[in-house]
């Protein structure tokens, strides 16, 4: 008896001190909800939403490797300086860019702010970073630092990497635009920009900003269908009072074909053009001459391999050619060989050619370029 009431005293015990401590015992909470990134399909692929807002934002971007060779086909942009000159040795850049694009849906229309960040290793020397995109958009206005508007407003030039050896363009700035979609095909773009202050590799500085309240201003007009499009820009640089204004056609031959010509004209080139200065002091009219032209044809001969051409010409004489060959060697990776020739006429004014400049230039490179 003595047994038994000992065993059943201890197993009450144990089980009032098993009760006493589960009732210490720290409950444990139930985890939240994890709020997945959702697709955001509104905008094209690589949009997602930011979690808890109704944004989306694509970061994307690309790292790029150039090595080039032969001789220098840009005044100031290769290791002699010398436009025509023999480089000596191979020229190589490393460029790292990499974009955001946040966009939402308001009452006004579309709310995008979109940043581009770029970062160049050039010859072995660190050049330094870059925003040449910083912009923000509500509907059809735009503000911000961009491309400059008369080189993008048209779609640059075509699809071989040095596109602009007879420039049509300028560089980057401050702007102010409105663009009208009608919806059916046709745009029209109004807009007003700062300028830029520029130096080349040899020292010569270049200085196209306003000096007043006035801008220099563009206007645009273009129309795009199924089997291409025609596209007009014209600009008034506020500085120097002078016009300058392009128009393109572009014809797509076949889904896999496609062509391109570009006119380009700008007002008082002799008049304006000054002893010293590399370039036509018109902000817009980047070309040697009253006017220039270029054409371009791209074809896609394979499922990786594109070939495109271009030529451009200017009536300072100046003519360029380049061809190469875009390899998508694996998705998200291209290699892209190219060469370039470029025949000087003897009365350009680049002062860098009449100071010893050959009259004719060739050049090859290679570019790797991993797009994400």
């Amino acid at each position: 008896m003595n047994i038994k009431s000992l065993l059943l005293g201890s197993a009450a015990a144990l089980v009032a001190v098993t009760g006493a401590r589960a009732a210490d015992a720290v409950v444990v909470a139930e985890p939240e909800a994890v709020e997945y990134v959702r697709v955001c399909d509104a905008y094209g692929k690589g949009f997602f939403y930011i979690p808890g807002t109704e944004t989306c934002l694509k970061i994307g971007g690309y790292l790029r490797a150039d090595i080039k060779g032969g001789d220098s086909v840009y005044t100031g942009g290769h290791i002699n300086d010398v436009a025509g000159g023999d480089d000596g040795t191979y020229y190589m850049r490393t460029r790292a860019t990499v974009r955001f694009d946040a966009r939402s849906e308001t009452e006004l229309g579309t709310l995008r702010s979109y940043i581009e960040t770029r970062f160049n290793y050039t010859n072995g020397s660190n050049s330094g970073g870059l925003i040449p995109n910083a912009f923000i958009e509500l509907g059809g206005f735009r503000i911000g630092v961009a491309d400059e508007i008369f080189g993008s407003w048209t779609g640059y030039a075509g699809s071989v990497i040095n596109d602009d050896v007879i420039n049509y363009q300028s560089g980057t700035s401050n702007q102010v635009s409105y663009t009208f979609a009608a919806g059916n095909g046709f745009s029209a773009m109004i807009a007003a920009e700062q300028g830029e202050s520029e130096s080349d590799n040899d020292g010569v500085s270049h200085d196209y900003r306003i000096n007043d309240y006035m801008p220099h201003v563009i206007g645009g007009v273009k129309y795009e269908q199924g089997w291409g499009g025609i596209s007009a820009v014209a600009a008034y640089d506020s500085v120097i009072e002078e016009w300058a204004g392009k128009v393109r056609l572009d014809v797509k031959f076949t889904d896999t074909v496609k062509a391109f010509v570009m006119g380009g004209y700008q007002s008082n080139f002799d008049d304006n053009y000054s002893v010293g200065h590399t370039r036509s002091l018109n902000w817009f009219g980047r070309w040697e001459g009253d006017w220039a032209v270029w054409g371009g044809l791209s074809a896609k001969v394979s499922d990786k391999a594109t070939v495109n051409a271009q030529v451009a010409y200017e009536s300072e004489g100046t003519v360029a050619g380049t061809l190469n060959v875009a390899y998508e060697l694996v998705p998200g990776f291209t290699i892209t060989p190219e060469i370039s020739y470029t025949k000087f006429d003897g009365h350009r004014k680049d002062v860098s050619i009449a100071k010893g400049g050959n009259d004719d230039a060739f050049g090859g490179m290679i570019r790797f370029q991993r797009n994400f």
